[in-house]
């Protein structure tokens, strides 16, 4: 795998050389996400809800953690799921431009920043390895690595793995997809007292929508003792999926 990801970083090379970079959005060469376009992003406006981050039309926790509250210690969003951000993760995440990690990863430290999160280690969301192999990477570690390097925050990306491959989750409700990753990530064997007891871990991600991914990474970390365990994602669809089953 180690010869195929530097064969196809090698091609990405010599194909920037032949075909000079562009923005995706407005076609500006030197970037494939340029200074203005980013410019374009912006912050999730308060009021938001103080544990999930959803916007809020009052009051301080939104409706679905009123019925379906996170275990997490909380989540944060950099920004809405919507254009150039949303066109711009598919394309980090299916497209193969892995240089799109650093506008997005810098954006994740400037949100981390601005809701004055505090953190010990950062971890991000891991793949199974058959899809870890299909696709050559990890878009929630090229994300992780940026931010962690912005903030001067260890990274630790092998300290959960995902043990299972789970189905899709796109007609599943908040609850049902929580069942439907319960066990799938595990801590590293050997890592609970060395390294997560009594430490505030950051969880990174891409994209959340119901947080139930987050929530089965922070399960086992929490189990191992971790003092706090946080989310922070670049972007949150609209959800109106939600259950109160419980």
């Amino acid at each position: 795998m180690r010869n195929m990801r530097m064969f196809k970083e090698t091609i990405e090379y010599a194909l920037n050389l032949l075909f000079p970079i562009h923005c995706l959005h407005c076609g500006t060469s030197g970037a494939l996400l340029c200074p203005r376009c980013i410019a374009t992003i912006p912050s999730i406006p308060p009021p938001i809800c103080r544990h999930c981050g959803n916007p809020l039309g009052r009051g301080e926790r939104c409706l679905p953690c009123q019925y379906l509250p996170l275990r997490l210690s909380g989540l944060r969003v950099a920004s809405s799921y919507r254009e150039p951000l949303r066109s711009t993760i598919h394309a980090l995440k299916y497209e193969g431009k892995r240089q799109l990690g650093e506008p997005l990863g810098c954006l994740l430290a400037q949100a981390y920043q601005r809701y004055g999160m505090q953190s010990d280690l950062i971890i991000p969301v891991p793949l199974h390895h058959e899809r870890l192999q299909r696709r050559g990477y990890n878009q929630a570690q090229v994300l992780a690595t940026i931010c962690a390097r912005q903030l001067n925050i260890p990274l630790v990306p092998t300290l959960l793995t995902r043990v299972r491959t789970t189905s899709t989750q796109v007609q599943l409700s908040a609850y049902e997809r929580r069942i439907n990753l319960q066990g799938a990530f595990q801590c590293q064997h050997g890592s609970t007292n060395t390294i997560i007891r009594n430490r505030r871990i950051l969880i990174i991600d891409d994209v959340c929508t119901t947080g139930a991914t987050l929530e089965a990474c922070a399960a086992p970390l929490i189990a191992a003792g971790a003092k706090n365990v946080w989310g922070l994602v670049l972007a949150r669809p609209t959800v109106t999926n939600y259950t109160t089953a419980t």
